[in-house]
């Protein structure tokens, strides 16, 4: 739907179908972002303004050296998350004890980039704080975003995102082809009709329908999938049937609104029970999600029949309020009268208070009747009508009897919802995709699903006119979330972190969303404080630790009682502290949860406990004391219910405290127990970790060889889990090596990337003397060496490559010693392409795959590969991440 599938790198949303021209308003755009730094899409929702954001920033993207990021926000609905969210999608993985915002704006001030901060009307005011402190803070950086309101700041100019423009039905239609909604319903239909296009037959049709629809592309798009099973008159009839009865509510909505929510409510009453359930319940979702986690939060596990819900077509009923199926209690009479009370729902009919229903007859008898219902005082009864014959029970006089309902809280009648198989889960997954109100994207694991903002907002309202429908289905979400939570904990310490890193990192709204139900809703905040316990691996381990203290301080001041959480919690708290250099308050935490733990009789926790405290006295320059406390915790040994990353984490700092003083030997002996811990397990995240200390115990003892080769396995498996400060850290010592070792021009590219990557996280590496220090000595030597111009040249190459390519250039390029090292092409060798070849290379510098390099040249895909083939032999070039780092430094 819409187009875009959302990726989570945050880079721009890949494009998965075509984009109908808005020529206007991406000139439009463009010449505002040359002049302003701040511009806002405004307009209703559904009228392509996030497409069109992506679009004018990909025109532009070439003008920002530090490239342009996308800030999601339509799965957060805390204010408090929006720099988090904002820093996320930068890239930065600030450390520090400054507030976020503060802390964001420091680490972007001398970048040119531009961030488009998606759907901000919900957050409007942290978005505006946002927007205003990167304005006044920074030269460089330029936002665009998307709102359904301005922003109201006086920097801020405005594009107004209209509907598509629509030919005169009536009028002259020979240039049809050139209106972008009659293309867009064109295209759309073609994909679920082959074979449809614009006819002389049938364009007044489709120019009929796109005006019904007020040019809005995503009412637009929700019609062309009823192109499977209706012609375009058919189609258009049924149109107009669906908005006599849509349309007429509150007089106050905006005619484009009740266009479009009319064109989600058709698309809602064509979907069949089961999936008008899962519509409903998947809208507690924030974020994307794959098939297992639907069943998880759509299933019912109650064992009973389905009752309430139908299972059927339903083109003719919908859902009461209260969550069954039967004539909408929301369309007026035939006759066209409004709603009796003027809010856009409909009172329920008299005979309800007669107390007996009178349906259509299924088979031509004389109709069915429905036995009284009891009347709450103080408001209609939801009518419990089904259609489906397979919830309807014959009754001894000829009529049809209904399921019995059950009462709700406060005297509401509520009907109880059928029960979902995860069978039925499926199905109904694949009906809604099918009719376009889910959307497929690739994601860890295979194929995830997400749903339009505007869509979930709809099941949401759908799922609250059923009494306790949204708690139940926030609940299971939540019981999922920490489910899955826990078994990720559980299996940490094993081979599938990769996957576990990957897999959370999809899920964060998600986790979110979970978190915040758990912190809001009374009763609830115990498993709150559980489940962001439970997390500390990801805090901790996958750059989060800001975040990860936010929802710990909340759940910890909605548990004061002396549980097993609380004492998890706070030395998670006390852990996310110090690595945010808030030393003072993670002592605190750390000491607390040692006293709980040890009050509670809780030995892993009180484990726990102690590294916490054994790390911040590491961290204090306390060598002696952090030395002492992990020789002890280390000859204890494991205590049952300890977590073995802890295990494990105790011996690298005790390994680390050694090196620090000198005592090499001692360090590489207790390394290696370690990574046969880690190696038995088959776990990464703490071996990475072990094998840069097992590198700089080498570095002390001078064994060059083995000290890289070492830290060239740790910088490899630290990518793996996508452990960012790790990656710094250990391309400063993989710099270091390969200056001892003379391969000076290796180094000057290690160190350029070291300094991007740290660019990301604290430019002046923490202050910490040591860092500073060997950087400095590898520059220098390294200047001296090979000339300052030659290592500047070096320098920007390294500084010009990605993560992954970074990563792969130190270990493809192992240090050699000076003499024998080989000439780069790029560094010396003038190397001349031709205006061709020179377009295609600065294509692959933009990640384009070869395809995707021919649709934009307009060219043969084997035309492309040929390009690409003789630039790597012009070059000498192995790979395109070469190219690319060729490309960057020849700007």
């Amino acid at each position: 739907m819409g187009g875009s599938a959302p990726r989570r790198d945050h880079q721009l949303p890949v494009e998965t179908t075509s984009f109908v021209d808005r020529r206007g308003e991406l000139t439009q755009g463009r010449e505002l972002l040359a002049r302003a730094r701040l511009v806002t899409l405004t307009g209703p929702g559904g009228v392509g303004k996030t497409r069109l954001a992506a679009r004018i920033a990909a025109r532009v993207q070439r003008a920002f050296p530090d490239g342009v990021r996308f800030v999601h926000l339509s799965g957060l609905h805390d204010p408090a998350l929006v720099p988090l969210a904002a820093a996320d999608a930068l890239g930065l993985h600030d450390h520090s004890a400054q507030p976020p915002l503060d802390a964001l704006v420091e680490q972007v001030r001398d970048r040119r980039l531009l961030l488009v901060v998606d759907n901000c009307e919900h957050l409007a005011g942290a978005c505006a704080q946002l927007a205003a402190a990167l304005l006044h803070g920074t030269e460089g950086v330029r936002v665009l975003a998307t709102s359904r309101h301005r922003l109201g700041l006086t920097e801020e100019h405005l594009l107004e995102v209209r509907p598509l423009p629509v030919p005169d039905p009536d009028g002259d239609l020979s240039a049809a082809e050139g209106y972008p909604a009659l293309t867009l319903f064109a295209d759309r239909a073609a994909a679920v009709a082959p074979g449809f296009r614009l006819t002389p037959d049938n364009r007044a049709s489709v120019a009929r329908l796109c005006h019904r629809l007020d040019g809005l592309p995503l009412a637009i798009e929700l019609a062309a999938v009823r192109m499977r099973v209706l012609d375009v008159d058919r189609l258009l009839d049924r149109l107009d049937d669906r908005y006599r009865f849509l349309t007429t509510g509150s007089p106050a909505a905006l005619p484009r609104h009740q266009t479009l929510r009319a064109a989600v409510a058709w698309s809602h009453d064509l979907c069949t029970g089961p999936e008008q359930l899962v519509w409903a319940r998947l809208s507690v979702l924030a974020g994307s999600f794959d098939l297992e986690t639907a069943e998880a939060v759509c299933a019912d596990d109650t064992g009973e029949p389905d009752t309430g819900w139908g299972t059927g077509p339903a083109p003719a009923e919908a859902l009461l309020p209260g969550g069954v199926r039967g004539a909408r209690p929301d369309v007026p009479p035939p006759g066209g009268a409004g709603f009796a009370d003027g809010t856009g729902e409909r009172a329920l009919p008299v005979q309800v208070f007669a107390g007996t229903v009178t349906l259509p007859p299924l088979d031509g008898g004389p109709g069915n009747v429905v036995p009284p219902m009891p009347a709450p005082a103080g408001g209609p009864v939801p009518l419990p009508v089904t259609r489906p014959e397979s919830l309807i029970v014959p009754s001894p006089g000829g009529g049809l009897t209904l399921p019995p309902q059950t009462a709700g809280a406060a005297g509401n009648w509520t009907p109880r919802p059928a029960g979902l198989r995860a069978d039925d889960v499926l199905d109904a997954v694949a009906g809604l995709v099918d009719k376009s109100v889910l959307c497929r994207e690739p994601g860890p694991g295979g194929l995830r699903y997400r749903m339009l903002d505007t869509l979930r907002q709809y099941g949401l309202e759908q799922l609250r006119r059923c009494v306790g429908e949204e708690g139940a289905a926030r609940r299971r979400q939540r019981d999922w979330t920490l489910r899955s939570a826990e078994a990720c904990e559980r299996g940490w310490f094993g081979p599938g972190q990769p996957e576990t890193v990957a897999r959370l990192r999809a899920d964060r709204d998600n986790l979110r969303a979970a978190l915040d139900f758990s912190l809001s809703t009374p009763g609830e905040a115990r498993a709150g404080l559980r489940l962001a316990g439970t997390l500390w691996f990801y805090w901790h381990a996958c750059g989060a630790p800001r975040e990860g203290l936010y929802w710990l301080d909340r759940a910890l001041a909605a548990n004061p009682e002396p549980t097993p959480e609380r004492a998890r919690g706070l030395w998670v708290a006390g852990l996310l502290a110090a690595a945010t250099q808030d030393f003072p308050r993670g002592r605190r935490h750390a000491r607390d949860a040692l006293a709980l733990a040890r009050l509670l009789g809780d030995a892993a926790e009180a484990a726990h406990a102690e590294y916490v405290i054994g790390v911040l006295r590491l961290f204090g320059d306390d060598l002696p004391g952090a030395l002492r406390h992990f020789e002890t915790t280390v000859a204890r040994g494991p205590v049952p219910g300890q977590h073995l990353s802890v295990v494990g984490l105790d011996q690298v700092e005790l390994a680390c405290a050694l090196g620090f003083l000198g005592e090499a030997d001692r360090a590489v002996e207790v390394c290696e127990r370690a990574l046969g811990l880690c190696e038995r397990h088959g776990e990464l995240w703490v071996r990475s970790y072990v094998l840069r200390i097992l590198a700089l115990a080498h570095t002390v003892r001078r064994d060059w060889a083995r000290a890289e080769r070492h830290a060239r396995e740790a910088l490899r498996l630290k990518l793996a889990v996508h452990d960012v400060i790790g990656i710094a850290l250990t391309l400063d010592l993989l710099a270091s090596i390969a200056t001892e070792r003379g391969a000076h021009r290796h180094a000057a590219v290690l160190l350029g990337g070291a300094d991007r990557v740290w660019a990301d996280i604290d430019a002046a590496r923490w202050g910490a003397r040591t860092l500073n220090a060997a950087r400095r000595d590898s520059e220098e030597r390294a200047c001296l060496a090979l000339g300052r111009d030659a290592f500047e040249r070096a320098h920007r190459r390294g500084a010009g490559l990605g993560l992954a390519e970074l990563v792969g250039q130190a270990l493809q390029e192992p240090a050699r010693p000076h003499p024998c090292e080989s000439r780069a092409p790029h560094d010396d060798t003038p190397v001349r392409l031709t205006p061709r070849e020179t377009e295609v290379a600065r294509l692959v510098a933009e990640g384009l795959a070869n395809q995707q390099i021919a649709d934009r040249l307009v060219i043969a895909r084997r035309t492309a590969e040929g390009h690409v083939e003789r630039i790597l032999s012009k070059l000498g070039f192995s790979n395109r991440s070469q190219i690319a780092a060729w490309v960057t430094a020849q700007r």
